[in-house]
């Protein structure tokens, strides 16, 4: 198993596993590797550290423990931004999880809710720029939020 270091061209950084560099090249080719961050497709492999599986070393000194990892690599990991990447997916993932999708009926179901016509419920759905700017000026809030792909699905 190869577990490879990947960035998309927004500068998402994220982790993937196939099961040799030829497998790797071959999804890349395909189109079957994308950001689970923004989607995008134009992915390119990053610096990766090999696992290093370490005896007693030879100057005598202790093997790390069980289950440690060495990681070698001259990549800096931002780590500021991958939290706010995380924090973001995982805010964006509470939002599904707790809205009823809509669809695009988005406009016309916050429409009937506001007026009394329909039970008030959480929904989330597609509106236009337009149709959102209506929606404000009629007194109805709403947000616009980003559903990125990986919104959606577990990530493995």
């Amino acid at each position: 198993m190869k577990v490879l270091n990947l960035q998309c061209a927004h500068q998402h950084e994220f982790e993937g596993w196939f099961g040799s560099e030829d497998d790797f090249a071959s999804q890349l080719a395909r189109g079957l590797v994308s950001c689970p961050l923004c989607g995008d497709a134009r992915i390119e492999k990053k610096l990766s550290a090999p696992r290093l599986n370490l005896r007693t070393g030879r100057g005598g000194e202790a093997a790390p423990a069980a289950g440690t990892t060495v990681a070698l690599s001259n990549h800096a990991m931002n780590p500021e931004l991958a939290s706010l990447q995380a924090r973001m997916l995982q805010a964006l993932r509470e939002v599904v999880a707790n809205t009823e999708d809509v669809g695009e009926r988005f406009a016309d179901e916050a429409r009937a809710m506001h007026h009394g016509e329909a039970a008030h419920r959480q929904i989330r759905g597609q509106a236009s720029p337009q149709e959102a700017l209506e929606l404000m000026e009629e007194g109805i809030d709403v947000i616009a939020l980003p559903m990125v792909p990986a919104v959606k699905e577990t990530l493995q």
